[in-house]
């Protein structure tokens, strides 16, 4: 496994290597990580990873400098997983002072997280189209679990012209339920027991709308019911798979997402609903 840490030794790394396929993380990685990597293999491209935490998809009171950091153990999980090259740049390899350009998203980046986390999804498309730049890829791997991340950057690789499949991998959960995320470390032993609540909650939904029943009524049911759980709604809803404009109604393809807090955590979840 090769470690490049400088854009001079990723160029050096890459011209020893075939086409390769890339799973971009922030590190602290887990198995919803791993089957990124498992995806490009199955595609005969040479697994890479590239592990950088962002900071320009922060906001000034989120979690930057709590964000968990594990180098070796990532690195550990990530040779385990027979991963071919890690990009692993710091700050100024990835912002170079003197640096003009932000990509601005708009569309499937204008809702639920858009406004809740503002900025977040320029620093995510900022952030990914520079990773591509640099690995060029034949493919990018994303996990579904972060669905309009997702969006948000097929959108851009569309506009941008850039040539590298966007390939979604599904979301790997926990046994009993709740999508695998970094940051679940931060749940207390009580909201851990609680969180699997979220995801289920999505599930009744999700039946309930393909059952027939309405939509605004059934989705204020369910935040309810979170609020009862004791998990804090940002937004639960119905919206188009791609542009994710809300839906008043069932109609395919649609998605379901939902955001909610939960002690520390913001828990993030989606289920496609059959229309």
């Amino acid at each position: 496994m090769i470690i490049a840490r400088t854009l001079n030794e990723l160029e050096a790394a890459r011209a020893g290597l075939g086409p390769l396929g890339l799973a971009p993380t922030m590190g602290a990685l887990h198995a919803g990580h791993l089957a990124l990597l498992a995806a490009a293999r199955a595609q005969g491209l040479a697994p890479a990873a590239s592990i950088f935490v962002n900071p320009t998809q922060f906001g000034p009171n989120e979690d930057f400098s709590r964000y968990p950091r594990d180098e070796a153990g990532d690195l550990a999980k990530l040779e385990a997983a027979g991963c071919a090259l890690v990009w692993m740049p710091a700050v100024a390899e990835m912002y170079p002072p003197g640096g003009a350009t932000v990509v601005h998203m708009d569309g499937p980046a204008r809702l639920w997280e858009g406004p809740v986390r503002p900025g977040h999804f320029d620093g995510v498309a900022t952030v990914v189209a520079k990773l591509l730049g640099q690995v060029r890829p034949a493919a990018a791997f994303f996990g579904e679990k972060d669905w309009q991340q997702l969006q948000v950057v097929r959108r851009m690789t569309a506009d941008l012209h850039l040539p590298v499949r966007i390939e979604p991998v599904p979301t790997v959960r926990e046994a009993d339920g709740l999508a695998m995320s970094s940051r679940n470390r931060y749940l207390s032993p009580e909201e851990r027991a609680t969180a699997p609540g979220f995801y289920a909650a999505l599930r009744e939904v999700a039946a309930d709308l393909a059952a027939g029943a309405p939509v605004e009524a059934t989705l204020a049911a369910a935040r309810d019911r979170l609020i009862a759980q004791g998990m804090l709604p940002d937004y639960l809803a119905l919206v188009q798979a791609e542009t994710l404009e809300p839906l008043a109604v069932l109609q395919a393809p649609a998605r379901l997402l939902a955001a909610a807090r939960l002690g520390p955590v913001r828990l993030l979840d989606n289920l496609g609903v059959p229309g």
